[in-house]
């Protein structure tokens, strides 16, 4: 019988599909939902030192296998974050990855000090949202020394928490990216964050449907730059990857693991195939090694590359 256990970062996770940021990942109710529904570990949606207003609505599109969003990290600040992972660490047990995200060095070494001290098990750097551009300018994912330096920055408050930081597929060598991060610190990466960004027209209206008018492009349509994205880091880098975009079924997940993901993060899943998502996935995924004679997901991870 096949196994789905793996660890990560010295992390033990249960299987190795985790619940991406943005999706449910606001309460710890919610959070701990999800984990006790079928998720190996979940990240809580992105969060800021201070309330961070977001973009008004509409800001979200599902279509024909794509989501375009222009949410804009909306968030209450941390204070109401550490409420949350109490609640959530009654409630479940997976682990529990932090996705923190700031427009400046000074709001970075904030958020990442404070909740370095909520002791999550992980904590995730977002670098990279592509809806937040126009307040802050160019993403810190868009070069190798903008994403060492906050690389840098957050492994200084961190303490001993893994840091994996989140990237962006909009940039020509996502591969010089991820080891610019490895170089200066990052235990992990997580790629990718969103495509585009992306954007629908009403043809009665005349307008773009989005109020932000643009937006991030995710779903079962992104999977093949996700994967793409993904084999670069893997090729590039030593440190393991949470591979995520995309991921809608089980052979996608295997799909992902041989690129040379360790972790399959899962959001929009959960808006195509239902609550059950997490539980389908791992289902197939297990099936499907049985059916192989893949003993250990160990087997799997970056063998595409051999």
């Amino acid at each position: 019988m096949s196994k789905l256990q793996i660890d990560f970062c010295g992390v033990h996770f249960d299987n190795p599909l985790v619940l991406a940021s943005g999706i449910l990942g606001v309460t710890g109710g919610s959070m701990a939902a999800v984990a006790n529904g079928g998720a190996g570990g979940v990240t809580s949606k992105s969060w800021w030192a201070q309330a961070h207003e977001g973009h008004a609505n509409p800001v979200i599109i599902v279509e024909n296998g794509v989501m375009l969003n222009a949410v804009g990290l909306p968030d209450a600040g941390i204070a109401k974050h550490s409420e949350e992972i109490k609640i959530y660490r009654q409630k479940a047990k997976a682990p529990f990855i932090a996705s923190i995200v700031a427009g400046s060095i000074k709001d970075f070494e904030e958020v990442t000090e404070k909740t370095a001290a909520l002791k999550p098990d992980i904590i995730e750097v977002n670098i990279s949202c592509p809806n937040v551009s126009e307040e802050f300018g160019d993403l810190f994912s868009s070069g190798c020394d903008s994403a060492a330096l906050m690389t840098k920055i957050v492994k200084k408050y961190s303490g001993s928490i893994p840091v994996t930081v989140k990237l962006s597929p909009n940039v020509p060598n996502i591969g010089e990216v991820a080891k610019a991060c490895e170089d200066n610190g990052a235990d992990a990466i997580t790629a990718i964050n969103t495509v585009g960004p992306g954007m629908r027209i009403n043809p009665e209206l005349r307008a773009p449907i989005l109020k932000n008018k643009k937006g991030g492009v995710s779903g079962p349509a992104i999977l093949p730059i996700a994967i793409r994205c993904v084999w670069d880091i893997f090729a590039a880098v030593e440190i393991p990857i949470i591979g995520t975009g995309g991921v809608t079924y089980g052979a996608e997940a295997i799909e992902m693991m041989l690129a040379g993901a360790r972790l399959v993060g899962i959001g929009s899943a959960l808006h195509f195939r239902g609550k059950d998502a997490f539980t389908l996935i791992a289902v197939e995924m297990k099936d499907w090694c049985d059916k192989e004679g893949v003993q250990d997901l160990e087997e799997l991870i970056g063998a595409a590359h051999r």
